[in-house]
């Protein structure tokens, strides 16, 4: 796999007229037993919505699927009239990318906002077009004084909730998108391939929690088809296609986008599996994801085949997103005294305090897909993330990150923090040295949130290693609380352009902020 070593602008919160008509095309009814089947007849169409990812201040990636083969036509422009409109011409799409298809634009201007349509054409006869789709984003801007607000979160459609005609489907897509922010970071868990969705569940108390239900998530995932019906469920939620429309996304990938706790090499005991190889899976996953979600590095034009990446946004923000999933060692009680793979690699690790030096932002969010101080176990003996619960001097993986923290502390490199998801519920921790076992690194905050659409867990023990306190957490008191007896969490980043300072907002689907943090630019640690 090469994707790893070893295998003044117009209101944004205009309601879009293409992402409502998409909308009536593809609707939960529709989905109530499988993906929309369209007839082969007539013109192409892109129920599925768009999307838009990777935004900088002069780039952008737009994606879109067709029921049939076509050719993507993208038009650009300042306004929604699409008077001059610039027009991209994209790719031939068919069966061998799922008929998906992504066109990257170059060339557009800083801090603006960008209006486009994307036009399926008969690829025999270009005349005959289907109806166009509308969307729109923000460019990253060239000024500080902009300033920047983005949300983050992950984890969705796991433990066998998915989409509830009942309660509106995904709601806190909506929630999200009336917030209006530049773009949403994915922290990981895009989708939970070996998570099934039965027709409906019994809650505790006695109701019903009823799925959309479709062919691909009645069991496990193993082969392409099933993998790419995977990351077509979610797109059958109303509430994420015109999210989609408004937000651009940042995405990264974490376990279950594959398998739960899956590890380069592994080989299952699982008898769900008749494919036992997790590389195998793995790379059928890598495929999906890459025809699914518009991502810069794994472009056919410009990328590398890899998750990780830097997506610069301005003067005031660089996102470093991991892959703490495709380099990583095998999982074990993690208490070896020396790991160069770790979690990251080598290679990655590299990169990492490369890009992070070369960086002139003034905040630099490093996108974890995993926590760093929590421990997340897998099994009676092995541990998932990093943490593995000797508070002592780093071991296993644990040495990897003191490798990095030291070296962010003795470069003096300001400005950097933690986001991540993975554990289903939200949390605050700052880490300092005076309260750690290992001591060479400056403090730093590292936030938690999620899930979007799936169970909500309790709260996971810390490790003392690297000295974090839990300065906030909000988690339910059992395993797997349904989204309709726990809120959903995401968080909220918002960057002054003034002053640079950065306020973290941990919030609960319902419109409660229930923590707030104020950063200070310019300072090694915090």
């Amino acid at each position: 796999m090469s994707y790893r070593p070893r295998i003044p602008s117009p209101d944004r919160r205009t309601v879009l007229r293409g992402s409502l008509a998409a909308s009536a095309a593809l609707t939960l009814p529709l989905a109530a037993t499988a993906a929309p089947a369209f007839a082969l007849s007539g013109r192409p169409r892109a129920a599925w919505g768009v999307q838009v990812g990777d935004v900088t201040a002069s780039s952008a990636l737009v994606w879109v699927r067709s029921d049939r083969p076509a050719r993507m036509i993208v038009e650009t422009s300042a306004t929604e009239s699409f008077r001059r409109a610039r027009t991209w011409h994209g790719p031939l799409v068919g069966s061998g990318t799922d008929f998906t298809g992504t066109t990257p634009l170059y060339g557009l201007p800083a801090g603006e906002q960008v209006h486009y349509r994307v036009t399926l054409s008969d690829p025999d006869d270009p005349r005959r077009t289907g109806e166009p789709v509308y969307g729109t984003f923000r460019t990253a801007p060239a000024r500080r004084r902009d300033g920047v607000r983005f949300l983050w979160s992950g984890d969705i459609a796991g433990q066998g909730w998915g989409i509830n005609p009942d309660i509106g489907g995904y709601r806190v897509y909506d929630e999200m998108r009336r917030l209006d922010p530049d773009f949403f970071l994915c922290s990981g868990d895009n989708i939970y391939a070996d998570g099934v969705i039965e027709p409906s569940v019994t809650l505790p108390d006695g109701r019903v929690w009823r799925n959309v239900t479709t062919e691909e998530k009645a069991k496990v995932a193993e082969t392409l088809a099933e993998y790419r019906g995977n990351f077509r469920y979610n797109l059958l939620d109303d509430n994420l296609r015109k999210f989609n429309a408004q937000v651009p996304s940042i995405i990264q990938w974490d376990d279950h986008e594959v398998r739960n706790n899956w590890y380069p090499g592994q080989i299952l005991d699982d008898v769900r599996y008749t494919e036992k190889n997790v590389d195998v899976l793995a790379a059928r996953s890598m495929r999906a994801f890459r025809e699914y979600f518009p991502v810069s590095t794994l472009h056919e034009s410009s990328g590398d085949g890899r998750v990780h990446r830097v997506v610069r946004h301005g003067p005031l923000l660089d996102v470093f997103v991991l892959d703490m999933r495709s380099f990583r060692n095998a999982n074990s009680p993690g208490r070896q005294p020396d790991d160069t793979t770790g979690i990251l690699g080598a290679e990655q690790l590299d990169w990492l305090k490369r890009e992070l030096s070369r960086s002139r932002a003034v905040w630099k969010v490093i996108a974890a897909d995993m926590p760093l101080g929590l421990v997340v176990t897998d099994g009676a003996t092995d541990f998932e993330a990093v943490a593995q619960g000797d508070p002592g001097a780093p071991l296993g993986r644990e040495l990897q990150i003191a490798e990095l923290l030291r070296f962010i502390k003795h470069r003096r490199i300001t400005g950097t923090l933690w986001l991540t998801a993975d554990v289903h519920y939200t949390s605050a921790q700052h880490y300092a040295p005076e309260r750690a076992a290992f001591k060479d690194f400056a403090p730093f905050w590292e936030f938690v949130s999620g899930p979007l659409a799936a169970g909500g867990f309790q709260a996971n023990a810390l490790d003392s290693t690297f000295g974090p306190d839990r300065v906030f957490v909000r988690a339910p008191d059992r395993a797997n609380v349904s989204p309709m007896e726990s809120p959903q969490f995401f968080g909220e980043v918002d960057i002054d352009g003034d002053s640079g300072e950065l306020t973290v907002r941990l919030r609960a689907q319902g419109g409660s902020v229930l923590f707030s943090k104020v950063l200070q630019p310019g300072r090694v640690g915090q």
